[in-house]
């Protein structure tokens, strides 16, 4: 009968509202929602660097292109004059000159068929063989390249829908909220130190600077200042004053120097975060980091682990 009675006492007897979140479920929510938002603006970043390369590289790849054409045109003409005056007044004229305004390996197939050809023009064939097979890989190597633009163009397209999307999810659990409530998620984690008075020195210094300078400015995903950054765009701006280029990236900007041991770490070191590395922010000493965040709480001063830490590399 106990038994029964326990049983029964855990029995929902009817529909019951679902529970309010607490303010710290939302949190972690949003954070997460903020984390992904993230990851997909790095992969967006990343492709963007990727685009520029290939575009380069489709512009090198044209212009060679048209280089073997020019090249290929001038053996071909070469070969179609040597043809034209061995065979003139034979009846093959009008026909070769048809040929050569055909496919460049049609004309070369129809060529290899004429047994009238002396060492000269074996010599032209062959060459114009060369130039034909040659320009046929740089087609081959430039439509390749133009297929990755559009598949790269493709994956920025999604990256920057997905950035909207997580962005639209965490701004609805936020309205969900009263405003106290609201509040409290936004203006957690929210010490700052001054920006100034951070002991550094070298080439470091003229970074830290201005890091700590941008302290209390908005996050917008791809922003790189004045009024607003990433947290790759705030590492680059900031190295940026020391004569330092980094790559607008926080996967890229992990390959941009020596890898330090989270001992050895001194300001101005740039410390990666979650796996694969999708956040970055700069060491400023006595265990903190100066980071461009999340939309919430924009540039801010926080903990060296208060999120999942990867890493640490030193620039320049």
């Amino acid at each position: 009968m106990a038994a029964v009675v326990g049983i029964a006492g855990i029995i929902p007897t009817g529909t019951t509202a679902e529970a309010k979140p607490s303010v710290k479920d939302v949190q972690q929510r949003v954070d997460t929602l903020y984390e992904q938002a993230e990851q997909a603006s790095e992969h967006y970043n990343d492709a963007r660097l990727r685009l520029k390369a290939l575009r380069s590289e489709l512009t090198d790849l044209k212009a060679d292109q048209n280089r073997q054409t020019t090249a290929l045109s001038g053996v071909r003409e070469q070969l179609r004059d040597s043809l034209l005056d061995q065979f003139e007044g034979s009846g093959i004229s009008a026909v070769g000159q048809a040929a050569f305004s055909s496919d460049p390996k049609d004309f070369l197939a129809g060529m290899t068929t004429v047994s009238a050809v002396n060492s000269v023009q074996g010599d032209l064939l062959e060459r114009y063989h060369t130039q034909v097979s040659a320009l046929d890989i740089r087609r081959k190597a430039t439509q390749s390249r133009a297929d990755q633009v559009a598949k790269t163009e493709a994956q920025l397209k999604s990256d920057k829908a997905e950035i909207q999307r997580k962005l639209s999810d965490a701004k609805e659990l936020l309205a969900s909220l009263q405003e106290k409530e609201r509040q409290e998620v936004l203006s957690r984690d929210s010490t700052r130190l001054p920006t100034s008075n951070v002991p550094v020195s070298g080439r470091a210094a003229a970074a830290v600077h201005y890091a700590m300078a941008q302290v209390g400015k908005a996050y917008v995903y791809g922003a790189a200042g004045p009024s607003a950054f990433d947290c790759s765009g705030l590492t680059m701006m900031a190295w940026a004053q020391a004569g330092v280029a980094l790559p607008h990236s926080s996967s890229a900007q992990y390959g941009m120097g020596p890898h330090i041991a989270e001992s050895d770490l001194r300001p101005g070191d740039l410390v990666f975060y979650y796996s694969p590395i999708s956040h970055v922010g700069m060491y400023i000493g006595n265990g903190l980091i100066v980071n461009a965040e999340n939309p919430s709480v924009g540039v801010k001063v926080t903990g060296l682990h208060t999120m999942p830490y990867v890493g640490a590399v030193r620039p320049g």
